[in-house]
């Protein structure tokens, strides 16, 4: 079953990914929807690891120009983006 995960779930994956990105040293209570990766104190190269590691865990690609407002995207945001690499990777496959 190629079912896209519910947000929540989705939403928990990447709070755990960005906790084990910052080995433990951020304040789980941070990780709110609207909190940027900057608002938690993800650095620019961290970012990029991150969503590196979004996109494996997942097994979805972001376009290109996710790159360019890492730092600026909010964790709902990144929610958003793995939802539609999902969608678009269900479509693909047929599921």
């Amino acid at each position: 079953m190629n079912a896209v995960p519910d947000v929540d779930a989705i939403r928990a994956t990447i709070n755990d990914l960005i906790v084990k990105q910052m080995q433990g040293n951020i304040d789980a209570a941070a990780l709110t929807p609207q909190a940027t990766l900057q608002d938690v104190g993800v650095a620019s190269l961290d970012a990029v690891e991150l969503i590196f590691d979004i996109e494996e865990h997942f097994d979805i690609t972001f376009p290109d120009s996710r790159a360019d407002g890492l730092g600026s995207d909010t964790l709902q945001d990144l929610v958003d983006a793995v939802q539609q690499g999902l969608r678009e990777k269900a479509q693909a496959t047929g599921g």
